[in-house]
């Protein structure tokens, strides 16, 4: 069943933070590989992961290559051959999930932004001191290799910097491949500063986007991104923010942040794909799986 023609009949509810389920499930991710690193080390985690969202009500999972890289993995010594097939192996993994529960579920491949792979907080700020063509040759192979693997979508995702979704953007032509493209949202701008009405509007005539949105933002930041996005493109419009806590690296402790997410209101806003992010699991998904339905 084609996700796009879903869409039209109602809100499609999301994964939430694949790295809040694993470390919920005790595993430890603080390397620069994060999630991608049991891609090599744990894979049955992450599939258990993606089950345990799609037993709380998502439709849709989004893999485990956020942060998986060319680039990062020969950093441990692997081969592009064997980075290849780990990438396959992340919507492999997610899709051997989506079979086991019944209805239509769909797989959407993680892009995350080049910031990730420097794993130093740059993906939250942008501005990389990169050329566009630089980023799109960063971000061609890997998106040449997802869309290969057979997902349902791409999930052009936590790109802080219009610059960066003008490089992606150039690669999601011509790939074959439906994608949305969700940006961090900081003051109801990107995170380097752009207005979102240039942001949105970088998809104009790009058929292969069928949403845009934003992700890993605080809520209060998604109802203008919802109004904005919608009105510069007419697309779906794609939520998944986190909880809008605040990591106190005194106390080793998060503070702060909402218990429950405006899902209902945001539907009605116009957001059409809805989920959590960084500091939402299984538990909260169900809430909003409920909520929608």
């Amino acid at each position: 069943m084609d996700l796009v023609n879903v869409l039209t009949n109602r809100v499609v509810v999301l994964d939430g933070g694949l790295s809040t389920a694993l470390e919920q499930a005790g595993h430890d991710l603080s390397d620069e590989l994060w999630t991608a690193r049991l891609l090599l080390s744990d894979p049955d985690a992450v599939r258990a992961a993606h089950a345990g969202y799609l037993r709380a009500g998502a439709d849709v999972v989004i893999t485990s290559s956020y942060q998986a890289s060319f680039e990062g993995f020969a950093r441990r010594s692997l081969t592009d051959e064997q980075t290849v097939g780990l990438m396959k192996a992340s919507v492999s993994i997610a899709r051997s999930a989506a079979s086991e529960v019944d209805g239509p579920r769909w797989v959407a491949a993680s892009v995350g932004p080049y910031g990730a792979v420097l794993a130093d907080g740059s993906e939250y700020r942008g501005r990389y001191g990169r050329t566009t063509d630089e980023l799109e040759r960063f971000h061609r192979r890997r998106i040449e290799v997802l869309a290969d693997a057979g997902p349902d979508l791409l999930a052009v995702e936590t790109i802080p910097d219009a610059q960066e979704a003008e490089a992606v953007l150039r690669v999601v032509v011509g790939s074959g491949v439906p994608a949305w493209l969700s940006y961090s949202v900081r003051d109801g701008k990107t995170c380097a500063g752009q207005s979102l009405e240039e942001a949105f509007g970088l998809v104009k005539g790009i058929d292969e986007v069928v949403a845009v949105g934003l992700n890993c933002s605080a809520p209060e930041e998604v109802a203008g991104a919802v109004a904005t996005a919608r009105a510069v493109t007419g697309l779906p419009v794609v939520v998944y923010p986190n909880t809008g806590e605040q990591w106190n690296a005194a106390a080793r402790a998060w503070s702060g942040g909402v218990e429950s997410f405006a899902v209902t209101e945001w539907a009605e806003q116009g957001a059409r794909l809805i989920g959590g992010c960084c500091r939402v699991g299984p538990a909260g998904i169900a809430e909003i799986a409920r909520a929608l339905r």
